[in-house]
C-alpha cells in the first residue's frame, strides 16, 4: 500500500522558471553567470549562480543553428542531456505508479466487501447471509411456547415428519411446502419458529425478508437462488423467512414498472418453491402480520400450502403465558395469576412477558425479596395507562375538573351493559398527556360486541365532558381524547358493523389489515350518502351524550360527594370504590335507549 500524504504538509520550498529569449541565454553563458544547464527536447532550462541570485529560467531554442555544447564547456557549465527516451521513461514510471494506486485502492474495495461492506456487486451481494443453527444451538423449545396450541400442533407436525417421515410416506401423505404464520405483532410467530429450530434435528436457515432485497437488480433473486441451494445440499432442511410481505407484495401495482428489484426476488422464490424444478426436503416456513397484500402466486396450494394463524391468547392462554415468564422469578404468596390472566384482556405473548419483567423491575426498585401482586397491579397500570407523573403539579382549579372529569366516566360506566366494570379512579397524572384516568376491567373475555354495548361505550367516554357541563358549566380540552374515541367507534358502527336504520348493512368502510390497526379506507360513496353518514354519527354521539347528561343530574349528589373523595386520597379502588358505584341511579328511559338508540 502507498500511504498517501496530506497536502500542504513539509518545508521544501520550490522556484518558478522566467522564460527569457537565447540571445540572452547565450549572453549570460559567456559571462560566466550561468551554473546548469538543462537541455530537453523542446526548451533549454538554465540556473544562474548563487552570486548572481540562483535564478531559473527557460527558453526556446528552436531556429537556432550550432552546437552549443562545446560554448558550455567552454565556461564550465554543467550540462544535463534529456532525450525522448528519457521522457518516455519517465512517463511510464509514472503510468506505474498510477496504476499500483488504483490496484492497492481495488484490493482494499475487494477485501472490504468481502468483510462485509458491501461496496461492490460482484463480491459476496449474491450471497444469501442466512443464519443457519444446528440441533442444540438454540435452546427455545415448545415447551417454551405457550398461548398457540393450534400453531404448536401444526408445527410438531413438520418437526414429527423430519423425524419419521416413512409414517407419513407410506401411507402417501406428503409435508406440506410451505407453512406461513399470520398474526398481529408481537403474538409469537417467531418464538414458533425458534421452537421448530430447537426441536428439529435437521439444519435450520432463518433470514428476514429485508435481507434480500438491494438496489442493485437482481440480487435479491440471486440471494433466493442460493439459500434454496444451500438448503437443497443439507436436505432436510427448513427454511424461515421473517417478515415475508417485504419481499411477497402483490405484483403488478407498481408505477416504476414490473422489472424491479422486489419483484425479481418474489419470481425467484415462486420458482425455487414450486417451479420446474422440485426441492424435496426442503420445507418453508415464513411470518407476516400483513396476510392480504401478498402475492396470490405466492399463498397458493403448493407453495404456502397451509397458513397458520397465532391469534391473541384468551384468558387460559394468557396465564399459560404468564406461567411460562415467571418460571425464574421469586413471586410472592399474594401473587394470583388466574387474577392477572383475567385484567390483561387483548395483551399479546409480548405485552405479558413486558408485564412481568416491568412488575420484577418494580419490586427490585423497593427493594422487595419477591414480585407482590400489589407489583404487577401497578405494573399492568404502568403499561396500559404509562409512567405515573407525581412531579406534574395541577392547580386547585385543574384539580377539581380532572377529579369531576374522571367520577363522571366512573358513575356512567357503572350503569352500562358489557362485561367491563370500573375497578379504579386516579387523579394521578400518567403517560403523556392522562392527568386521570378511571381503569375499567373486564370480567372475561368477549369477541362480539353488542349494539347496547356499544352505545354505553359511547355514553362512558361522553361522561366526563357531561360531568363538567353539570358541576361547572362549561368544558375543558381535556375530553379531547374521549371525543376522539367516541367518533371513531360511531362512525365504526354506521360504516362498518352496520348499526344504523336509514342506511342499513352496508359496509362503507373497508380494512386493508387484518392484523394492524388504523388500516381502513374509505370506500367510493356519493355525496348524499357522506352527509347521511355524517348526520348518523352525530346523532349517536347527541343521543350518548344526552344520556350520559341525564344519569349524572339524577346522580349529582353522589356526584359530589364521590369527587370530593378522590380529591382527599386521589386513588379510590377495590370495595370503597364498588360500595360508591353501587348507588347510581339509572334514568328510566337508560333500557329504552340501550336497545333503540
Amino acid at each position: 500500500m502507498f500511504p498517501l500524504l496530506p497536502l500542504g504538509i513539509g518545508s521544501m520550498k520550490t522556484q518558478t522558471s522566467s522564460q527569457s529569449t537565447y540571445s540572452k541565454f547565450i549572453e549570460q553563458v559567456k559571462s560566466e553567470e550561468v551554473q546548469q544547464v538543462t537541455i530537453k527536447p523542446d526548451r533549454i532550462e538554465y540556473i544562474l549562480k548563487p552570486e548572481f541570485g540562483s535564478q531559473r529560467y527557460y527558453t526556446d531554442p528552436s531556429g537556432q543553428k550550432g552546437d552549443i555544447t562545446s560554448l558550455l564547456q567552454s565556461h564550465n557549465v554543467e550540462i544535463i542531456t534529456l532525450n525522448d527516451s528519457s521522457a518516455n521513461t519517465a512517463g511510464i514510471i509514472g503510468l506505474l505508479l498510477s496504476s499500483g494506486i488504483l490496484v492497492g485502492a481495488f484490493a482494499w474495495l475487494l477485501k472490504f466487501s468481502n468483510a462485509g461492506g458491501g461496496v461492490g456487486i460482484g463480491m459476496k451481494m449474491g450471497k444469501s447471509n442466512a443464519r443457519v443453527y444446528n440441533r442444540g444451538k438454540i435452546g427455545t423449545t415448545f415447551l417454551d411456547v405457550a398461548g398457540a396450541d393450534e400453531a404448536k400442533r401444526e408445527l410438531q407436525e413438520v418437526v414429527d415428519f423430519l423425524s419419521n417421515g416413512e409414517k407419513y410416506r407410506k401411507i402417501g401423505a406428503k409435508i406440506p411446502k410451505g407453512i406461513l404464520l399470520v398474526g398481529s405483532p408481537g403474538t409469537g410467530k417467531t418464538l414458533l419458529a425458534k421452537a421448530v429450530a430447537g426441536e428439529a434435528g435437521v439444519p435450520f436457515l432463518s433470514m428476514s425478508g429485508s435481507e434480500f432485497v438491494e438496489v442493485f437488480v437482481g440480487v435479491g433473486a440471486s440471494r433466493v437462488r442460493d439459500l434454496f441451494n444451500q438448503a437443497k445440499r443439507q436436505a432436510p432442511c427448513i427454511i424461515f423467512i421473517d417478515e415475508l410481505d417485504a419481499i411477497g407484495k402483490t405484483r403488478g401495482n407498481n408505477v416504476v414498472g414490473g422489472n424491479d428489484e422486489r419483484e425479481q426476488t418474489l419470481n425467484q422464490l415462486l420458482t425455487e418453491m414450486d417451479g420446474f424444478d422440485g426441492n424435496n426436503g426442503v420445507i418453508v416456513i415464513a411470518a407476516t402480520n400483513r396476510p392480504e397484500i401478498l402475492d396470490p402466486a405466492l399463498i397458493r396450494p403448493g407453495r404456502f400450502d397451509r397458513q397458520v394463524l397465532v391469534d391473541r391468547p384468551d384468558k387460559s392462554g394468557r396465564l399459560e403465558i404468564l406461567l411460562v415468564h415467571t418460571r425464574s422469578v421469586i413471586l410472592s404468596e399474594d401473587v394470583n395469576l388466574e387474577v392477572i390472566a383475567a385484567q390483561t384482556p387483548g395483551f399479546v405473548g409480548a405485552d405479558l412477558a413486558n408485564l412481568v419483567n416491568e412488575a420484577a423491575l418494580m419490586a427490585a426498585r423497593n427493594n422487595h425479596q419477591a414480585v407482590l401482586m400489589a407489583d404487577f397491579k401497578e405494573a399492568i397500570e404502568r403499561v396500559i395507562a404509562g409512567l405515573e407523573k407525581r412531579s406534574r403539579i395541577l392547580t386547585p382549579q385543574e384539580r377539581q375538573t380532572v377529579a369531576y372529569h374522571e367520577v363522571g366516566h366512573s358513575l356512567v360506566g357503572a350503569l352500562m351493559p358489557g362485561g367491563s366494570k370500573v375497578s379504579k379512579i386516579s387523579i394521578v397524572p400518567r403517560g403523556v398527556g392522562a392527568l386521570g384516568y378511571t381503569l375499567q376491567m373486564p370480567e372475561e373475555d368477549r369477541f362480539l360486541l353488542l349494539e347496547d354495548e356499544l352505545r354505553g361505550q359511547l355514553a362512558t367516554l361522553l361522561g366526563g365532558r357531561a360531568a363538567e357541563e353539570t358541576i361547572l358549566g362549561k368544558v375543558s380540552s381535556g375530553a379531547s381524547d374521549d371525543i376522539q374515541k367516541a367518533t371513531d367507534l360511531a362512525e365504526r358502527a354506521v360504516t362498518q358493523y352496520g348499526m344504523s336504520n336509514t342506511l342499513g348493512p352496508i359496509a362503507f368502510e373497508k380494512n386493508s389489515a387484518q392484523f394492524l390497526q388504523g388500516s381502513s379506507s374509505r370506500r367510493s360513496i356519493s355525496a348524499e350518502v357522506a352527509v347521511e353518514i355524517d348526520r348518523q354519527v352525530k346523532q349517536n354521539i347527541d343521543l350518548a351524550h344526552d344520556m350520559a347528561l341525564k344519569i349524572l343530574e339524577l346522580n349529582r349528589g353522589l356526584l359530589e360527594s364521590t369527587t370530593q373523595a378522590l380529591l382527599e386520597k386521589e386513588v379510590l379502588e377495590g370495595d370503597e370504590l364498588q360500595r360508591i358505584l353501587s348507588q347510581v341511579q339509572a334514568p328510566i328511559s337508560l333500557n329504552n335507549w340501550l336497545m333503540k338508540g
